[in-house]
């Protein structure tokens, strides 16, 4: 499995947003939609602010493959839902320590049981 660097992480990391585009079924990627991107250890996670509903979201799970940019960084990409609890424990943390200058009840909601349901896991193909 290839993992990312530690150059990659760093700028990923630190980006304030993430370009994502999803692979439709033809292969062809779909247009990028900017995210916000948070870091926890030696991975990357995006949320869907709207859950699971979110047309993007939704079109993540045609292929589960994407392009993402973010930071300097361009890369091919998997995307795989993350379920386990303790790992979105930290996704919130990382969420509120990266964007919490933004008004509370953002925060409070992508931390909330919607955007917790749609975490996903960035890894790099």
């Amino acid at each position: 499995m290839t993992t990312w660097t530690s150059d990659e992480l760093n700028k990923i990391g630190r980006a304030e947003e993430l370009q994502i585009a999803t692979m439709r079924r033809n292969g062809t990627l779909r247009k990028s939609l900017p995210i916000w991107v948070v870091r926890v250890g030696n991975d990357i996670y995006v949320r869907s602010m709207n859950g699971r509903t979110a047309a993007w979201f939704r079109s993540v799970q045609v292929r589960y493959e994407g392009h993402i940019r973010a930071g300097g960084v361009d890369k091919d990409v998997t995307f795989v839902e993350e379920s386990d609890s303790e790992v979105n424990d930290q996704v919130d943390r990382a969420y509120g320590v990266k964007y919490g200058r933004y008004a509370a009840n953002i925060i409070s909601h992508m931390t909330s049981t919607g955007p917790r349901s749609a975490t996903i896991k960035l890894l790099p193909r």
